[in-house]
């Protein structure tokens, strides 16, 4: 049964990594969870960087900035740390193909701990920015 909306009301806004913040939340504590995060973080910043509402260039330096502070407290792998601070970089100069290659990587690097879900999501998004 599908309800109608009135007039009035917003659309429910859509959270466009569901399946990878479910598998952050899963994940057990320690350096898994903490790539997910990061590569939870990086990826959501690497989405508004490209498109049609794509997030203006000063402020997704700025929050890329902000990022790479914050990454720098978790545990992370150097290959981690090295392909998520690839992805935030790109994330700020806004070129798609580099975007698509820098997450495409940090896909790879965390597909051990990534859910079939979680990786579509993610190759679904690189597919998406490299085009």
């Amino acid at each position: 049964m599908t309800i109608a909306l009135p007039p009035f009301a917003l659309a429910e806004p859509v959270f466009p990594l569901r399946a990878l913040a479910l598998a952050t939340s899963r994940a057990p504590l320690g350096g898994a969870r903490e790539a997910l995060m990061a590569a939870l973080v990086a990826a959501r910043l690497a989405a508004g960087a490209h498109g049609p509402a794509a997030v203006p260039a000063p402020l997704r330096a700025e929050r890329a900035t902000a990022a790479r502070h914050w990454i720098g407290a978790l545990t992370l792998t150097a290959q981690v740390r090295s392909a998520v601070t690839q992805l935030l970089d790109a994330s700020a100069a806004g070129d798609p193909a580099v975007l698509g290659a820098a997450l495409a990587k940090v896909t790879d690097i965390t597909a051990p701990h990534l859910d079939r879900k979680a990786r579509s999501e993610l190759d679904h998004l690189a597919r998406t920015l490299a085009e």
